[in-house]
């Protein structure tokens, strides 16, 4: 007998590293091995790009590419927890694609460590069989939405904020909708909140982009039972799930119907009115008049009773506050009648002054804007930069978040 004398669907090395996978009914060898001849993009390696990579580098995907320009920064390790302290300040993508080599050596990892935008995009996705979303801004999402659907690669979408996440299939099969077939055109900047200002829960980005690696093993292994067409949003507040039916493809879509109007990728931010990034923009709805800084603030504290109204929600205002403010929300802003708002403030017909904050100098300016039509004998003040400049500039024991 020879020592060849068996028929092996699978490596010696793979069967004993992967083998309780090969074990799972409609995975199996074949599976595993389409797997492995896969190549898979993740775009984004944040909260919800560490657990994709991290469980599809596990599972033996065969080429892992990686998007992301940033850098891992101290508030970032609570969620992106394949990061440790000591990377801070390393590039994300290069610092993922490392620490997947040293759990999986065989993963051949490609590091992108670009800002992607029209320019890039198709030349980078021309290289891969599947990409999964993992990002954080509207403009960045129709421009992968787009991308795939011009090179045909299916697209695994998730997203996640506060105590919820959803995760949705695009562009795969015939009848399977794209993101711009739901969304033909995009939200409002100033309505769309990211976790950098709505905050997010680790658990959640990790239950989420745990979701996305599977249904990138899923399509992957030709697995019939895919999220393609379907919607699946989970409420991890209440422990609950809910998986709702999208509508088919749009034959008028713009990009993927009968008759496509975009046949390149455009530009993005135009599109949006936004940055094709999360970063936060910095609004200049007032004049700078109505305006003061944080130095200028710090200078007249003290000589009078100042009143300082703090826009952020109770949840931040929890987390530090000056000792006079007083924590009346943008929404309280928006639906209190000038009596409610007058007595609130403390404020009397002697009143002159109003100063407004947030966190870091937009929403207070928001606030502005309504408080000066409701109480038009005062004088509102943003300050500029809110507690963040505050914690730059004036006390550097003033927490940051």
């Amino acid at each position: 007998m020879s020592d060849n004398d068996w028929v092996a669907g699978i490596s010696k090395k793979d069967a004993g590293r992967y083998s309780r996978q090969l074990l799972v009914d409609d995975f199996g060898v074949s599976g595993q091995k389409n797997l492995k001849n896969s190549r898979v993009l993740i775009v984004g390696a944040g909260g919800l790009g560490c657990p994709v990579a991290t469980y599809l580098g596990a599972a033996g995907v065969g080429t892992l590419g990686i998007i992301d320009y940033d850098h891992i920064s101290l508030d970032n390790l609570h969620r992106q927890v394949a990061y440790k302290e000591a990377q801070i300040g390393h590039s994300k993508a290069k610092g993922l694609a490392d620490n997947i080599k040293l759990q999986n050596s065989d993963v051949n990892t490609v590091v992108h460590n670009v800002s992607l935008d029209s320019s890039n995009a198709m030349d980078i996705f021309k290289n891969y069989d599947i990409v999964c979303d993992c990002t954080d801004n509207v403009a960045t999402r129709y421009l992968i939405n787009d991308v795939c659907v011009l090179l045909n690669i299916p697209l695994v979408s998730g997203s996640a904020l506060r105590w919820d996440g959803q995760i949705s299939v695009y562009h795969y099969g015939p009848e399977c909708p794209c993101y711009r077939c739901l969304f033909p055109s995009p939200p409002d900047p100033n309505s769309v909140t990211n976790c950098n200002e709505g905050g997010v829960l680790g658990p959640i980005v990790g239950t989420i982009g745990s979701m996305q690696a599977l249904e990138v093993m899923k399509i992957a292994a030709n697995v019939d039972s895919t999220l393609a067409g379907k919607l699946l949003l989970f409420d991890g507040r209440e422990g609950k799930s809910r998986t709702i039916r999208l509508r088919k493809r749009d034959t008028k879509c713009a990009v993927c119907g009968d008759n496509p109007t975009i046949t390149a990728p455009v530009d993005y931010v135009l599109f949006c009115g936004a940055g094709a990034h999360d970063k936060i923009e910095n609004l200049k709805l007032l004049e700078p008049t109505d305006r003061l800084n944080v130095e200028e603030y710090r200078d007249i504290r003290g000589a009078q009773k100042q009143f300082l109204l703090d826009t952020r929600p109770p949840v931040e205002f929890e987390i530090a506050h000056l000792p006079e403010a007083i924590n009346i929300t943008l929404n309280e802003c928006r639906s209190l009648t000038p009596h409610d708002l007058s007595s609130r403030l403390e404020v009397d017909s002697n009143t002159s002054d109003v100063y407004v904050i947030c966190h870091r100098g937009n929403d207070s300016q928001r606030a502005v804007l309504l408080l000066r039509e409701k109480l038009n004998s005062i004088r509102f003040r943003d300050i500029i930069g809110g507690y963040e400049e505050w914690a730059l500039k004036i006390n550097d024991k003033f927490p940051l978040y």
